[in-house]
């Protein structure tokens, strides 16, 4: 490679203080694909492009999309976080829209939680008949896992 201009990298017209995809991407957590889907999204502002079409993220990217990133990690849905992230834009503090939105997952959770238990104990009874069955020599009827489970419950609404 040539030389590269003071102030900027070697790889682009990028300003050393301004990120690539890449870099962004790197310094969040996250991958370049994640970076540009949260753009395409809207949970990131359209970015800035150098003359030759690159991306430009500054450090108020890197916090937002690290913010993303938690918020994904906590289970957030996209639109969740859309959400969040237009009452954090407004200029008064979000307070009781946020917690309604963390209320709507956390609720969500709790419905989940209680499908898994429902799931644990119908497993349970299929697992002690087929061992109860195997320990008396008897073949393990393995069709009563579909036979018998009742319906699963609807998936919950996100």
């Amino acid at each position: 490679m040539g030389k590269v201009k003071p102030g900027l990298t070697q790889e682009t017209d990028i300003p050393a203080t301004i990120l690539t995809v890449g870099q962004a991407a790197r310094r969040a957590g996250l991958t370049a694909k994640a970076v540009r889907l949260y753009e395409a999204r809207g949970l990131l502002p359209p970015a800035e492009r150098t003359s030759s079409g690159y991306r430009c993220f500054t450090e108020h990217d890197i916090q937002l999309l690290r913010f993303i990133r938690q918020a994904r990690d906590l289970g957030l849905s996209l639109a969740e976080i859309r959400t969040i992230i237009g009452l954090r834009r407004g200029e008064t503090p979000p307070g009781r829209e946020v917690i309604t939105v963390l209320q709507a997952h956390l609720d969500a959770i709790d419905h989940k939680i209680s499908n898994l238990r429902a799931l644990r104990r119908a497993m349970t009874g299929v697992l002690h008949t087929a061992a109860a069955h195997a320990d008396q020599g008897q073949p393990v009827p393995l069709c009563q896992i579909i036979d018998t489970s009742t319906p699963a419950p609807a998936p919950a609404a996100q």
